[in-house]
């Protein structure tokens, strides 16, 4: 499923939401003392106000002494090692690499890192859970554990699509803790954060679930179009460090890998994020049985709906996934089914889709081969198609743009036409332009040169380089010219809306965009 690149993401003004694991502690940090309050005074509360609290705050006492000792501190560390710079076709005479290498300002060297991050026994025999990040670039691996033994460790397997590891310690007897249910907890519902955050080994944070299925702009912390964004967000405190450690609820069961915060400083700002742990305990067996994640998938990129998306189904909610385009010269199992970008997806096997992450709930329960029922609705009309899950390729890179390409030399002297109803202003691909990009035939079309801010597209519906190749809805036709634009958009007056495919040079990706006109 599609995922923009970026490794942190802007939330409102200022807070930016992070992976938090991985940090090394040093120099510990400052700790300011607080004087003493002065006693209150009048009378003490009633004893059954008491005894509620009490009992409130022995719940909490059990479930952390029944959960700690099951969580692990770990130590990651990586040894220097240099960065591979691409020398842009330089050629350097035989044996005069280390004598040029000197004068070369790209030549760089990662320095050694140590950071630590948290995670949490699942068998006795050594297994444990984590995050990808807190282990993905580590050399050396060590676990502390509550009774102070310390432990190397290995990696089993890691899955960067869903930000979780299994790593393995020698040894038995190793206390657990055990998976609840996270489709059946809550929102409002106290849970609790095990972990090291900040080198505070052990700590126990409490909070509520604040909200379930968060997706959306959180899909930017991972590279794989093949991610699966699906966040428990929760208010107990999360800091650098927690990453790996288990959310527990009441029962003192898992129902969350804590992975992620929102915050603008780095620390806790009042917004956690886990991976719930129905998805985590799938590619944990995964990993280990196989080695690597099988995930079934429709292969189609995906995205939640904007009420302009559900105008143009003909939904009178917003409700569902907005199908996207496949990928360029193949045929995805979905689009071989009868599946067409625009089209949005309402249920999956009589369940209901609300969102992407219902959908990727929905999907991963199911292997690579199996078959699946998909109603969608396209522009007012309800179809229904089966088709047969295919396996998600291993993690790749998406492919760059060149970043010189800003024109062409045979379209220097064309003037961008303006589209005031859509807020951009397009000219058509050249042949230069389009060699550029590596962008087929398929996708030549008209480019983006400009977005205007106060615009229908302003919000970020369009980039620049983004190139329309068709028109979906109304009057479906390809898009080549100037003109083919006008005549799709010409009789459409303010509040209808325009339903555009659209080709990103950069990620090499088709998107839908409903545009409404005029606003």
């Amino acid at each position: 499923m599609a995922s923009p690149i970026s490794t942190r993401l802007t939330v409102g003004v200022a807070a930016i939401v992070a992976f938090i694991g991985g940090l090394t502690v040093a120099g510990g940090f400052n700790l300011t003392p607080f004087g003493y309050a002065q006693q209150a005074g009048g009378a003490k509360p009633p004893q059954a106000a008491v005894q509620q609290v009490t009992e409130a705050s022995n719940a909490f006492v059990a479930i952390a002494e029944h959960v700690t000792p099951a969580v692990v501190s770990i130590q990651m560390e990586r040894q220097a090692r240099p960065v591979k710079v691409p020398r842009g076709g330089q050629q350097i005479p035989p044996g005069m690499e280390d004598f040029f290498k000197q004068f070369d300002p790209r030549q760089q060297q990662q320095q050694p890192m140590e950071g630590s991050g948290s995670g949490f026994l699942v068998t006795q025999d050594g297994f444990i859970l984590t995050n990808n990040h807190v282990v993905a670039e580590a050399d050396r691996l060590t676990v502390t554990l509550l009774d102070k033994r310390v432990f190397k460790a290995k990696v089993i397997g890691r899955d960067p699509t869903t930000d979780i590891a299994v790593i393995k310690i020698d040894g038995t007897g190793f206390p657990t803790i055990g998976f609840g249910d996270d489709d059946k907890s809550r929102v409002g519902e106290w849970v609790l954060a095990v972990g090291n955050p900040l080198g505070l080994d052990f700590t126990v944070t409490a909070g509520i679930i604040s909200a379930k299925g968060r997706s959306g702009q959180l899909r930017n912390l991972y590279q794989s179009q093949y991610a699966i964004v699906d966040y428990i967000q929760t208010d107990a405190a999360i800091n650098p460090g927690n990453s790996g450690g288990p959310l527990v609820n009441s029962h003192g069961d898992v129902i969350g890998v804590n992975s992620a915060i929102a915050s603008g400083t780095g620390y806790y700002s009042g917004y956690g994020f886990a991976i719930p742990i129905s998805l985590a305990k799938t590619v944990m067996n995964d990993l280990i049985q196989y080695g690597r994640v099988r995930r079934a998938i429709l292969g189609v990129s995906i995205s939640d709906l904007r009420p302009e998306d559900a105008q143009a189904a003909g939904l009178k909610d917003i409700r569902g996934a907005l199908v996207g385009g496949g990928t360029p010269g193949q045929q995805s199992p979905a689009e071989q089914a009868g599946i067409q970008a625009g089209d949005v997806i309402v249920a999956i096997d009589g369940a209901s889709v609300d969102r992407v992450a219902q959908l990727q709930r929905i999907v991963r329960v199911h292997k690579p081969g199996e078959t699946v029922s998909v109603d969608v609705m396209r522009y007012g009309q309800k179809h229904s198609y089966k088709v047969k899950l295919a396996e998600a390729p291993a993690e790749s890179q998406v492919a760059s743009a060149d970043d010189e390409d800003s024109g062409s030399t045979d379209s220097a002297t064309t003037k961008p036409a303006a589209y005031d109803k859509l807020g951009i202003s397009v000219e058509p691909m050249t042949t230069d332009r389009a060699s550029r990009a590596e962008v087929s035939d398929a996708q030549r079309g008209l480019v983006v040169m400009s977005v205007d801010a106060l615009g229908p597209s302003y919000q970020k519906l369009f980039a620049e380089s983004d190139v329309i190749v068709r028109v979906l809805n109304p009057m479906p036709h390809a898009i080549r010219t100037v003109s083919d634009l006008d005549t799709s958009i010409s009789k459409l007056k303010s509040g209808d809306v325009v339903s555009l495919l659209v080709y990103n040079t950069q990620q090499k990706q088709s998107r839908v965009v409903n545009l409404r006109i005029g606003g």
